[in-house]
């Protein structure tokens, strides 16, 4: 093999398209533009959503909801997860270290989903009224 014999496989280049370059091409004259409107002049466009001059979809539409940016430092574990950690003391870097929780996570509770049969000792974690119930049941505690 000669470095001036390298080329890339078959199909994986293929040549830009080149609009209006004469009848030829197959895409001359209007060039994929169509025959006249806005659409077809050069720098004749609109925003997004506008619909011609009729109150666009996102102006007709009640405001509705709201979703919390804080939300995404939020997490939750269950009683199943805890259980299959296996750890006896769990804080919120194990919980990282073990994939449970996201890395941006700074607010962890544990809510009661599963069993939970080892006591787990947890350090700086909330947990549901049920899910307290369940791990101090359990022989465990929260600090």
């Amino acid at each position: 093999m000669e470095l001036n014999g390298i080329k890339p496989a078959d199909g994986a280049k293929h040549y830009k398209r080149r609009v209006g370059r004469g009848i030829g091409s197959g895409i001359g004259k209007t060039a994929g533009r169509g025959h006249k409107g806005q659409k077809s002049r050069a720098g004749g466009y609109h925003k997004v959503g506008f619909e011609g001059g009729q109150m666009p979809m996102h102006r007709r539409l009640p405001k509705r909801g709201f979703k919390s940016h804080l939300l995404k430092f939020n997490a939750e574990v269950t009683l199943a997860a805890l259980e299959q950690l296996g750890a006896a003391e769990v804080d919120l870097v194990t919980l990282k270290q073990a994939g449970l929780v996201g890395e941006l996570a700074k607010v962890v509770k544990i809510i009661k989903t599963g069993e939970l049969t080892k006591a787990v000792k947890l350090t700086g974690i909330g947990a549901t009224a049920a899910a307290k119930v369940a791990i101090e049941a359990a022989g465990g505690s929260l600090a």
